[in-house]
Protein backbone atom coordinates (compact mmCIF):
# COMPACT_ATOMS: atom_id res chain seq x y z
CA UNK A 1 0.00 0.00 0.00
CA UNK A 2 1.49 3.26 -0.61
CA UNK A 3 2.31 6.05 1.65
CA UNK A 4 -0.04 8.22 0.18
CA UNK A 5 -2.91 6.30 0.75
CA UNK A 6 -2.32 5.28 4.64
CA UNK A 7 -1.57 9.08 4.86
CA UNK A 8 -5.45 9.45 3.41
CA UNK A 9 -6.97 6.40 5.07
CA UNK A 10 -5.31 7.65 8.42
CA UNK A 11 -6.65 11.49 7.78
CA UNK A 12 -9.98 10.41 7.11
CA UNK A 13 -10.71 7.94 10.05
CA UNK A 14 -9.17 10.68 12.57
CA UNK A 15 -11.27 13.44 11.09
CA UNK A 16 -14.60 10.66 11.08
CA UNK A 17 -13.29 10.11 15.04
CA UNK A 18 -13.27 13.57 15.93
CA UNK A 19 -16.67 13.88 14.42
CA UNK A 20 -17.71 11.10 15.66
CA UNK A 21 -16.79 12.05 19.12
CA UNK A 22 -18.62 15.38 18.95
CA UNK A 23 -21.89 13.47 17.57
CA UNK A 24 -21.49 11.63 20.74
CA UNK A 25 -21.01 14.66 23.06
CA UNK A 26 -23.66 16.99 21.84
CA UNK A 27 -26.20 13.53 21.76
CA UNK A 28 -25.49 13.02 25.31
CA UNK A 29 -25.98 16.87 26.18
CA UNK A 30 -29.00 16.39 23.82
CA UNK A 31 -30.22 13.56 25.67
CA UNK A 32 -29.73 15.27 29.33
CA UNK A 33 -32.02 18.42 28.35
CA UNK A 34 -34.73 15.98 27.13
CA UNK A 35 -34.49 14.40 30.24
CA UNK A 36 -34.56 17.25 32.73
CA UNK A 37 -37.40 18.20 30.96
CA UNK A 38 -39.28 14.99 32.65
CA UNK A 39 -38.39 15.99 35.84
CA UNK A 40 -41.01 16.29 38.62
CA UNK A 41 -41.54 20.24 38.86
CA UNK A 42 -42.94 21.96 41.46
CA UNK A 43 -43.91 25.84 42.75
CA UNK A 44 -41.01 27.22 44.48
CA UNK A 45 -40.90 30.66 45.64
CA UNK A 46 -37.31 33.40 46.00
CA UNK A 47 -36.14 33.69 49.33
CA UNK A 48 -33.23 35.76 48.17
CA UNK A 49 -31.17 36.65 44.67
CA UNK A 50 -28.05 38.94 44.72
CA UNK A 51 -25.01 39.22 43.46
CA UNK A 52 -21.28 38.01 44.35
CA UNK A 53 -18.25 39.58 42.99
CA UNK A 54 -15.43 37.45 42.89
CA UNK A 55 -12.09 36.78 41.83
CA UNK A 56 -9.78 33.59 41.34
CA UNK A 57 -6.51 35.53 42.42
CA UNK A 58 -5.00 38.75 42.44
CA UNK A 59 -4.28 38.67 38.53
CA UNK A 60 -7.85 37.68 37.08
CA UNK A 61 -10.39 39.81 36.36
CA UNK A 62 -13.42 40.56 38.34
CA UNK A 63 -16.50 38.08 37.92
CA UNK A 64 -19.80 38.11 38.81
CA UNK A 65 -22.08 35.25 39.46
CA UNK A 66 -25.91 35.08 40.68
CA UNK A 67 -26.44 33.91 43.98
CA UNK A 68 -29.96 32.49 44.13
CA UNK A 69 -31.99 30.40 47.08
CA UNK A 70 -35.47 28.88 46.56
CA UNK A 71 -37.91 27.51 48.98
CA UNK A 72 -39.97 24.59 47.73
CA UNK A 73 -42.46 21.76 49.29
CA UNK A 74 -41.79 18.49 48.12
CA UNK A 75 -43.43 15.52 49.21
CA UNK A 76 -44.58 17.65 52.05
CA UNK A 77 -41.37 18.26 53.58
CA UNK A 78 -39.82 22.26 53.33
CA UNK A 79 -36.96 22.60 51.44
CA UNK A 80 -34.52 25.24 49.94
CA UNK A 81 -32.41 24.93 46.74
CA UNK A 82 -29.25 27.45 45.58
CA UNK A 83 -28.36 25.90 42.05
CA UNK A 84 -29.62 27.72 38.89
CA UNK A 85 -29.15 25.42 36.33
CA UNK A 86 -27.58 22.10 36.03
CA UNK A 87 -24.00 23.80 36.30
CA UNK A 88 -24.42 25.92 38.99
CA UNK A 89 -24.96 29.56 38.85
CA UNK A 90 -24.06 31.59 35.74
CA UNK A 91 -21.00 34.19 35.80
CA UNK A 92 -20.19 36.83 34.02
CA UNK A 93 -17.25 39.02 33.71
CA UNK A 94 -19.83 42.06 32.75
CA UNK A 95 -22.19 43.10 35.88
CA UNK A 96 -24.85 43.99 33.68
CA UNK A 97 -25.79 41.10 32.14
CA UNK A 98 -26.01 39.43 35.91
CA UNK A 99 -28.39 41.97 36.82
CA UNK A 100 -30.31 41.51 34.17
CA UNK A 101 -30.62 37.84 35.19
CA UNK A 102 -30.76 38.55 38.76
CA UNK A 103 -33.90 41.00 37.61
CA UNK A 104 -35.86 38.50 36.55
CA UNK A 105 -36.06 36.79 39.96
CA UNK A 106 -36.57 39.03 42.96
CA UNK A 107 -36.73 38.18 46.21
CA UNK A 108 -41.22 36.54 46.16
CA UNK A 109 -40.64 36.08 42.35
CA UNK A 110 -42.78 32.45 42.12
CA UNK A 111 -40.48 29.86 40.29
CA UNK A 112 -40.43 26.59 38.88
CA UNK A 113 -38.11 24.07 40.78
CA UNK A 114 -36.76 20.90 38.24
CA UNK A 115 -36.53 18.11 40.93
CA UNK A 116 -33.85 15.10 39.99
CA UNK A 117 -36.18 11.88 40.73
CA UNK A 118 -32.65 10.52 41.02
CA UNK A 119 -31.61 12.90 43.58
CA UNK A 120 -34.36 14.59 45.30
CA UNK A 121 -31.65 17.25 46.89
CA UNK A 122 -30.53 18.40 43.19
CA UNK A 123 -32.94 20.87 42.13
CA UNK A 124 -32.88 23.91 39.23
CA UNK A 125 -34.49 27.06 37.95
CA UNK A 126 -33.14 26.46 34.52
CA UNK A 127 -33.24 22.85 32.62
CA UNK A 128 -30.25 22.59 29.83
CA UNK A 129 -30.72 23.52 26.47
CA UNK A 130 -31.46 21.03 23.58
CA UNK A 131 -29.57 23.23 21.05
CA UNK A 132 -26.61 20.52 20.65
CA UNK A 133 -29.56 18.54 19.10
CA UNK A 134 -30.29 20.79 16.47
CA UNK A 135 -26.80 21.33 15.95
CA UNK A 136 -25.78 18.02 15.58
CA UNK A 137 -26.23 17.46 12.23
CA UNK A 138 -22.92 19.62 11.73
CA UNK A 139 -20.12 17.01 13.36
CA UNK A 140 -22.00 14.21 11.55
CA UNK A 141 -20.54 16.09 8.55
CA UNK A 142 -17.10 15.79 9.38
CA UNK A 143 -18.02 11.82 10.03
CA UNK A 144 -19.17 11.18 6.54
CA UNK A 145 -16.48 13.49 5.11
CA UNK A 146 -13.71 12.04 7.05
CA UNK A 147 -15.35 8.29 6.40
CA UNK A 148 -15.42 9.40 2.19
CA UNK A 149 -11.69 10.31 2.56
CA UNK A 150 -10.78 7.29 4.16
CA UNK A 151 -12.75 5.18 1.24
CA UNK A 152 -11.97 7.01 -1.52
CA UNK A 153 -8.27 6.52 -0.98
CA UNK A 154 -8.38 2.55 -0.81
CA UNK A 155 -11.01 2.37 -3.85
CA UNK A 156 -8.33 4.49 -5.53
CA UNK A 157 -5.34 2.17 -4.06
CA UNK A 158 -7.64 -1.03 -5.37
CA UNK A 159 -7.93 0.53 -8.91
CA UNK A 160 -4.56 1.08 -9.14
CA UNK A 161 -3.76 -1.96 -8.19
CA UNK A 162 -5.97 -3.61 -10.63
CA UNK A 163 -4.71 -1.84 -13.16
CA UNK A 164 -0.94 -2.67 -12.65
CA UNK A 165 -2.58 -6.45 -12.73
CA UNK A 166 -4.56 -5.93 -15.91
CA UNK A 167 -1.32 -4.04 -17.73
CA UNK A 168 1.02 -7.00 -16.76
CA UNK A 169 -1.47 -9.49 -17.47
CA UNK A 170 -1.45 -7.95 -20.97
CA UNK A 171 2.56 -7.30 -21.43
Amino acid sequence: MKGSTVFLVMLGLIIASLGGLFVVLMGMSFMRAVDQRAWPQVQGVVISSEIEEYRYNEFSSKEYRLIIRYGYDWKGDRKTGERYGFRGNPKYNKRNKIEDLMSSYPVGEKVTVYVNPADENFTMLKPDSKAAGYSIWFPMLFVIGGLGIALRAIRAEIRDKSEDMNTHALS
